[in-house]
């Protein structure tokens, strides 16, 4: 056996005071039921001499006098019951070698961690409720704030990249044909055959503005009221050039006036 499996175990209750240690009476050994285990394990005494009955009532004597002392009659039930099984062990015959069965050494040493893990357990169990409790001691706030994300942009390219994609937007500018909208206008013949149409019938004076079509009569595409007046003029110009109308104006800026002649044929 290592070392490591030598070594006494850590029994809270071998650290006790001695009117509460549990003293066994037994054929071939009197003394703490610790040391017995502990000597068992060993093999510096003779486990076949021990009578596991004696020892049972001695414990069940032990724990009716221990009363409320539960964690010390639990350790020391753990001891007899290691110190039945090793007994048992050395009563029963051998397993053969092809039986995977645990050695009591093993055994011995698997008990020795598992109290061991338990004094860890129970030292940190204390250190917990030792400690501050939550919405006992401590409380946490009333309005807790929201989680803000923070996103950056970050672009990566080399000087070619750079390079290629100007060029790129530069032939596009470049291949475009460029087409600017054709403006609209009022046809001058189309000015020219209303004023032939309806100056016969106008005798008296009247300006040339309140002779121009509506935007009714234009449509819905109408164009623009300076270019009617512009076209409507040119064609009272003409007209009257054939002999057509008469044009006056008192002078300059003055409103243009129109008017038919009397001997003008009718179209």
């Amino acid at each position: 056996m290592s070392e490591e499996f030598e070594e006494d175990l850590p029994f809270e209750a071998a650290e006790d005071a001695d009117h509460e240690a549990l003293i066994v009476d037994l054929d071939g050994y009197e003394g703490p039921l610790h040391l017995l285990l502990a000597l068992a394990r060993k093999k510096k005494i003779d486990l076949t001499r021990l009578s596991i009955l004696e020892l049972a009532e001695q414990y069940l004597a032990f724990v009716h006098a221990a009363g409320k002392r539960l964690d010390l009659a639990a350790e020391y039930l753990v001891m007899a019951s290691w110190l039945a099984y090793l007994k048992s062990r050395l009563l029963l015959p051998k397993p053969s070698k092809d039986d995977e069965e645990i050695a009591p050494e093993q055994m011995a040493a698997a008990l020795a961690f598992r109290l061991r893990r338990l004094d860890a357990m129970r030292a940190a169990g204390g250190a917990v409720f030792a400690g501050k409790l939550y919405k006992r001691d401590i409380f946490p706030r009333g309005m807790p704030e929201g989680v803000r994300t923070l996103r950056a942009s970050k672009y990566e390219a080399s000087l070619y990249d750079l390079l290629s994609a100007y060029a790129k937007r530069r032939q596009a500018s470049i291949r475009t044909n460029y087409r600017p909208e054709l403006p609209k206008v009022y046809a001058l013949d189309a000015a020219r055959t209303r004023l032939e149409r309806i100056l016969p019938e106008i005798r008296h004076w009247k300006t040339l503005d309140s002779l121009l079509p509506t935007d009714m009569e234009l449509g819905q595409n109408a164009p623009p009221r300076r270019s009617v007046l512009a076209s409507s003029t040119l064609a009272a110009l003409e007209v009257t050039k054939d002999g057509h109308a008469e044009l006056r104006q008192a002078k300059a800026y003055d409103p243009i006036e129109v008017r038919g002649k009397e001997d003008a044929p009718k179209t």
